[in-house]
C-alpha cells in the first residue's frame, strides 16, 4: 500500500510487494527467535552437564579440594597442562574410581534419555521407554543364567554378565520386531508393541522360575535388577563408548523424521515418508544402545521417561529439539541421582534404580494430573 498525493488530496495505492516483505520479516524474526531459544537451551544443557560432573567427582567419602580437581580434570584435556597439587591417593581416587563412575553414569542417562525420547516418537506412545520391546527382560534373563550357571567369572578372560545381558535384551528386542511383523505386514506400532509386551512377559516368566529354582543367587540377580555403577576403572566405560556413540549418531539423523508419524503411519506416508524403514532404523539404534548400557547398569527404570517429558514440557514438542536436550538433561539427571544413591546412606549404597523409582513415580502423577505430558 503507498500513497500518493495530486494537489491538495492523498490517493491510496496498491504495493504488491509489501505483503510479500511483511511476511518475510514475520519470518524472520521467527527465525531469529528460534535460534536465541536454541541457544539459550544448549547453554543450559552444557551448564548441566558441567555441573552435575563436578559434583559427581567431588561428593565422596574421600575429601577432594575443588581447585585441585578442577585442574586434574582439566589437565588431561589434550594441549592443557596444569599442575593440580593432588597427592598421588587423590589422584588415583579422582582418575581411577570417581570420574569413571561418573562418565559411565552420564553415558547411561544419555543413552535411556535419548533411546526413550525416539520410543515415544516412532510409536506415538508418552509412556514409552527404553525397555519398551522387553530388552529390560532379555537382559535380566541372560544375567540371570550366568549368575545361576558360571558360578565365577574368574576363569573368563572379560565378564560374561555384561554380555550375557546384552545378548539377551537384543534377543528380545529382535523377537518383538518379528512377532510384530509377522502379525502385521505394515509394521505398525500397535503390533509391535504388542508382540514387545508377550516377549516381555515371557522371558520374565523364564527369569522367575529360574531364580526359584536357585534361590541362593537372588541377591545377585537382585543387584542386577535394581541398577547399580559400581565401576573399578574404565574398562565398562570403553566397552559401551562404541556401541552409544552409533546408536547416539542415528538418532541424531533421524530426530527429524519423528516428528512427522505423530501425525499417524498413512498420513506420514502421504507426505513421501518410508514409515516402516524409518521405525526399524530407530527401533535398531535405540535397542543397540540401551543393551548395551544396561549391560553394565542394570535397568535402571524411569529415566527414559522423565527427562525427555521433562524437556518436552519444557522446551516444546519437536523432536529436532528433544532428542538431543534428552541426551544431555539425561547424563545430568543420573550423574546426580548416582550421587544421591551412593550418599544417602552413606557408607551403604541405595541401588540407583530405588532413586530413580523415587523421582519417577511422583513425576507420573503430576503428568497424568495435568495431562499436559500426554497430549
Amino acid at each position: 500500500m503507498s500513497i500518493a498525493t495530486t494537489g491538495t488530496s492523498p490517493t491510496v495505492t496498491d504495493a504488491p510487494g509489501a505483503p510479500e516483505s511483511a511476511a518475510a520479516a514475520t519470518t524472520s524474526r521467527v527465525a531469529v527467535t528460534r535460534a536465541r531459544h536454541l541457544g539459550w537451551w544448549t547453554l543450559a544443557a552444557i551448564v548441566a552437564v558441567s555441573v552435575s560432573l563436578l559434583i559427581g567427582v567431588l561428593v565422596g567419602p574421600v575429601h577432594l579440594p575443588l581447585r585441585g580437581a578442577l585442574g586434574e580434570l582439566l589437565d588431561h584435556v589434550p594441549f592443557v597442562r596444569i599442575r593440580s597439587g593432588l597427592s598421588a591417593t587423590e589422584r588415583n581416587v579422582l582418575v581411577n574410581f570417581r570420574l569413571p563412575r561418573v562418565v559411565l553414569g552420564g553415558i547411561v542417562g544419555w543413552m535411556l534419555s535419548s533411546a526413550g525420547a525416539a520410543f515415544q516418537g516412532t510409536f506415538r506412545n508418552p509412556l514409552a521407554d527404553p525397555f519398551l520391546l522387553g530388552s529390560a527382560a532379555g537382559a535380566g534373563l541372560g544375567a540371570t543364567l550366568i549368575i545361576v550357571y558360571v558360578h565365577s567369572a574368574g576363569h573368563w578372560l572379560i565378564d560374561p554378565v555384561p554380555l550375557a545381558a546384552f545378548v539377551g535384551a537384543l534377543a528380545a528386542v529382535f523377537a518383538a520386531y518379528a512377532l510384530g511383523a509377522a502379525a502385521d505386514r505394515r509394521h505398525s506400532a500397535t503390533a509391535i508393541l504388542l508382540a514387545g509386551v508377550a516377549v516381555g512377559s515371557f522371558f520374565t516368566a523364564i527369569q522367575t522360575y529360574v531364580q526359584q529354582r536357585h534361590a541362593d543367587v537372588l541377591r545377585q540377580v537382585y543387584s542386577f535388577i535394581l541398577g547399580r555403577l559400581n565401576v573399578s576403572g574404565w574398562s565398562q566405560v570403553r566397552l559401551v563408548v562404541p556401541y552409544v556413540a552409533v546408536a547416539s549418531l542415528v538418532l541424531l539423523l533421524a530426530r527429524r523424521h519423528l516428528d512427522v508419524p505423530r501425525v499417524g503411519d498413512e498420513e506420514a506416508s502421504a507426505v513421501g515418508m518410508n514409515v516402516r524403514r524409518v521405525r526399524l532404523v530407530v527401533v535398531a539404534a535405540a535397542s543397540l544402545g540401551t543393551a548395551a548400557v544396561v549391560a553394565v547398569s542394570g535397568m535402571i527404570g524411569f529415566v527414559g521417561i522423565i527427562v525427555p517429558h521433562a524437556v518436552r514440557l519444557a522446551s516444546g514438542a519437536s523432536y529436532r529439539r528433544v532428542v538431543p536436550l534428552s541426551m544431555a538433561f539425561g547424563a545430568a539427571f543420573l550423574i546426580l541421582a548416582d550421587v544421591v544413591a551412593r550418599t544417602v546412606q552413606a557408607p551403604a549404597e541405595v541401588p540407583i534404580g530405588v532413586v530413580t523409582a523415587f523421582f519417577g513415580a511422583p513425576f507420573f502423577l503430576v503428568i497424568l494430573r495435568t495431562r499436559r505430558g500426554l497430549r
